[in-house]
């Protein structure tokens, strides 16, 4: 079978990650969830309590080794051979990790990582600027959108099933919408649709009706 690789993005609570994670194991592709990355140096900087500064960040990043691993769940995240996985995903790293990522040495340092990763396999990327940086040239570039409303009953629904409370739904809804603003605007891989993508609404879609109609795309490029 021909390998290839499939880039998804659009922004928080889209339903990127979960499709990702269905489409790689539907046809026996890896999975990177490029986001993890992202809040794995996250992580590492708020553990060496240092300034949020680009000399700062470039410090963490030159220290420390990120490592993903194939799992029942999708990926295992490593931080110097440490599983991160759950560490990653608390408020903590939530508030800082868009600024984290928007830093240009960060930035270049994940992307060098993620095009390492997928070289030469059949490989699905969820994240916000894989098709425009990572893999301008992926054969399948999917942009996945939905409501904001959509978005955050998906977000709190994920918080509640791992035990997070104190956010309501207004509450999250803002988060996002702030999330989107910075992501969109920040000069470095900024957040957009590559011009070459097709773009999915997920607002009234089950995640197997959204991960089937990404699979069915790749389906098509695969087998012609």
């Amino acid at each position: 079978m021909k390998q290839i690789i499939i880039a998804i993005d659009g922004p928080a609570g889209s339903g990127k990650t979960s499709s990702a994670k269905i489409v790689a194991e539907k046809l026996n592709y890896i999975y990177i969830d490029t986001g993890a990355m992202y809040r794995a140096v996250t992580l590492a900087w708020l553990r060496e309590k240092v300034p949020l500064t680009a000399e700062k960040l470039k410090e963490v990043i030159d220290t420390i080794n990120i490592t993903l691993e194939p799992s029942a769940n999708g990926q295992i995240t490593k931080l110097n051979d440490e599983d991160v996985s759950e560490a990653i995903r608390s408020e903590e790293v939530n508030r800082f990790v868009s600024q984290i990522s928007a830093d240009k040495y960060v930035r270049e340092a994940m992307v060098n990582l993620q095009r390492k990763l997928a070289e030469g396999k059949g490989c699905v990327m969820d994240g916000r600027d894989i098709g425009t940086t990572v893999f301008p040239n992926a054969a399948l570039k999917i942009y996945l959108t939905a409501s904001i409303g959509a978005r955050a009953k998906r977000r709190l629904n994920e918080y509640a099933e791992k035990g997070i409370t104190g956010l309501g739904f207004n509450e999250i809804a803002t988060q996002i919408l702030e999330r989107d603003r910075f992501d969109s605007n920040r000069e470095v891989s900024p957040l957009r649709k590559a011009n070459d993508a097709i773009e999915i609404d997920t607002s009234n879609l089950t995640l197997q009706e959204q991960s089937e109609k990404i699979y069915k795309l790749a389906l098509d490029i695969i087998n012609n």
